[in-house]
């Protein structure tokens, strides 16, 4: 029997810009290598994009006080590498399908925290835009790539 194809799951992505045009990255607790990503996470059923966006990024790091940039409006998703279908997400998705946010940062890092009911993060850093493709995992160098191009847009 052929095992029917995977839907992808709906998702949103952060990007959160500091005063410096810095970007916040966290370190996950499920891949602690040193391998770093932006917020990102699910939208529930009957909710925005908007709402999943802010949820998502209190949940992941205790960030309220931001303004939103820009909403992009391409979708971008990704695959999971084969080794990974079937564990993540229940097993349920074959990868994401995401809506992204810029936002600005407008309050000050000790507001940061990782501590969260569900910490997704044990590290948080700023780094600049044009690392973005080199500290995340390889399956999603091509979107962060994207990602960066939408962030030039914003900041150049």
């Amino acid at each position: 029997m052929i095992k029917q194809k995977l839907p992808m799951r709906t998702g949103v992505g952060i990007v959160v810009l500091n005063n410096q045009n810095h970007v916040f990255v966290g370190k996950r607790k499920d891949n602690p290598g040193n391998k770093w990503q932006m917020p990102q996470g699910g939208v529930d059923k009957g909710e925005s994009f908007i709402t999943a966006m802010k949820r998502e990024l209190a949940e992941e790091t205790s960030i309220k006080n931001i303004k939103i940039l820009k909403e992009i409006e391409k979708i971008y998703q990704y695959e999971l590498p084969k080794n990974l279908v079937g564990i993540i997400w229940k097993g349920k998705y074959r990868g994401q399908k995401q809506k992204w946010f810029i936002t600005r940062f407008l309050g000050e890092d000790r507001e940061i925290d990782l501590n969260t009911r569900n910490p997704e993060f044990i590290d948080w850093k700023w780094i600049e835009p044009e690392k973005l493709p080199e500290v995340i995992v390889n399956f999603k160098k091509d979107l962060y790539k994207n990602i960066l191009k939408e962030i030039n847009l914003i900041i150049d």
